[in-house]
């Protein structure tokens, strides 16, 4: 276990330290309060989220371009907007300047809404948003700001990116989607018929369903619709226990069709997939499991201290830019950090990433993998299953991005 450590760190410094930035602010502790769910059906991903941060903030604490110690605050948000704002009054009351989320487009726009209004109010306690998950396109657009930056692929991106792949499937006929009825639910909905229409228009969407977020324990009804319909595949935007109980609900019911998903490596979802979604599952993501480089090495390592996976990669690079920016302003000042952010370039795990100054969406390139035995070429054991998730695709950051209509406020 010492080893692959060691290595990852090492590989991890001289990824951070690329630009060789000097430490110029040494010893300084940057709190980051973390707010996504600890309870609730949705609890396994906030674990592996947090247990993920922690783990990476103390291997960027080893050594990173600004020599800040980073510290990772948890906040129970159980995936309601009303709880995350009751989080962020408690991290304000701690003076706590970074907020980070992800689960929950719902949430993330409450946020938003209230670090905009805290930060107009208290000028020189400004707070930063770090959103590392939560992909509704309007949070760059109609309502971005610039207190707000983004670090996954947004719904269109990936839909962009999904709908490239399937063209080139000519077995697909018929499409269901379902999604969780909030914001992110209704744009997988919205991205994937106008894209279909305008890549494959002899496709037919054979049906639509949204249904409540984190609230369905049974998925038979819905997947009893799916097969009437006979459609040959689902596209769906589910995560956590929506997209672990439909998959479920869909092998119990010998549903054989393709599943194209956004978030079919987190936790329990693979396990629930089988032998039975081999050559069926798709998912859409900035990286894949059996990447190589530094990440790999820490994939291995997590996985032998936590028997866990470590698959929310961009908290990652939440870090690298974080440490980066800071190094580049000389100080941890979220609005001096802010500035350095915009436009900023980077080598990351995944390839050469940038943050987009117009909006703040993260430029950077995105694989399309499927289910399958782990194999030669694809050995990394997702869940411990004998199965893995093996690139089929990868499109460079430009072939996946997508205009913005932010108007800045600066």
């Amino acid at each position: 276990m010492t080893f692959p450590k060691k290595f990852a760190v090492l590989a991890l410094a001289a990824l951070a330290l690329q630009h060789g930035a000097a430490f110029a602010q040494k010893g300084e502790t940057v709190k980051i309060a973390w707010i996504d769910p600890l309870s609730g059906l949705m609890a396994p991903i906030g674990q592996n989220q947090l247990k993920s941060f922690q783990y990476l903030a103390e291997l960027f604490n080893k050594n990173n371009p600004a020599g800040v110690k980073f510290e990772i605050v948890p906040f129970d948000n159980k995936v309601s907007p009303a709880e995350s704002l009751t989080a962020l009054k408690s991290a304000l009351d701690q003076n706590i300047r970074y907020i980070t989320q992800g689960d929950g487009s719902g949430s993330a726009g409450a946020l938003v809404d209230a670090i905009n209004k805290n930060n107009e109010r208290n000028p020189g306690k400004e707070v930063l948003y770090m959103n590392y998950a939560a992909v509704d396109p309007d949070l760059t657009n109609s309502k971005c700001s610039y207190w707000h930056f983004r670090l996954d692929a947004d719904t269109s991106m990936k839909m962009e990116a999904l709908t490239t792949f399937i063209k080139d499937q000519k077995d697909i006929k018929k499409v269901y989607i379902i999604g969780q009825n909030y914001a992110h639910g209704v744009q997988v909905a919205k991205y994937a018929k106008a894209d279909l229409a305008r890549k494959r228009p002899d496709i037919e969407i054979v049906g639509e369903d949204l249904h409540p977020l984190a609230k369905v324990t049974d998925f038979a009804p819905y997947v009893a619709k799916i097969k009437a319909s006979g459609a040959d595949t689902i596209i769906t935007g589910n995560w956590g226990s929506d997209l672990s109980l439909l998959v479920k609900a869909a092998n119990e019911a010998g549903l054989n069709v393709k599943f194209f998903t956004y978030y079919a490596n987190n936790s329990g979802t693979p396990t629930s997939l089988g032998a039975g979604g081999a050559g069926r599952i798709y998912f859409v993501g900035y990286g894949h499991p059996n990447m190589g480089g530094p990440i790999r090495k820490l994939q291995d390592d997590f996985k032998a201290r936590f028997n866990d996976d470590f698959y929310v990669a961009d908290l990652y690079t939440e870090l690298q830019l974080l440490s980066e920016a800071m190094a580049k302003a000389k100080s941890t000042d979220p609005n001096k950090v802010a500035v350095a952010l915009e436009g900023l370039k980077l080598k990351s795990y995944n390839g050469d990433i940038e943050m987009r100054k117009t909006d703040h969406q993260l430029q950077q390139d995105l694989w399309i993998s499927v289910w399958q035995k782990t194999d030669a070429k694809n050995p990394y054991s997702v869940e411990n299953t004998g199965y893995t998730f093996a690139p089929v695709a990868h499109y460079d950051a430009y072939v996946a991005s997508t205009p913005t209509s932010c108007q800045m406020k600066h």
